[in-house]
């Protein structure tokens, strides 16, 4: 399964843009580090790695709403 690099901005409306497809994790991961740190001079989005069957797959892994973790504590 391939590794999909996205761009994820959230104004006006949230919009995935794939960037780059890569084979393998360390070459998306290095990828993925060099493009965050370009992109914080910008400030144009927040770059996101997942991995996935699809292209498809991938955009609908990273438009899921994922549930805030629970804090256990003293109550």
């Amino acid at each position: 399964m391939p590794y999909f690099i996205y761009r994820i901005t959230e104004r006006p409306i949230r919009m995935l843009e794939k960037i780059e497809q890569h084979d393998s994790y360390r070459e998306a991961s290095a990828r993925a580090k060099q493009l965050r740190a370009e992109e914080n001079e910008g400030a144009h989005g927040v770059i996101k790695m997942i991995h996935a069957e699809t292209e498809l797959h991938a955009e609908d892994l990273l438009n899921e709403v994922r549930d805030t973790a629970l804090v256990l504590g003293d109550d």
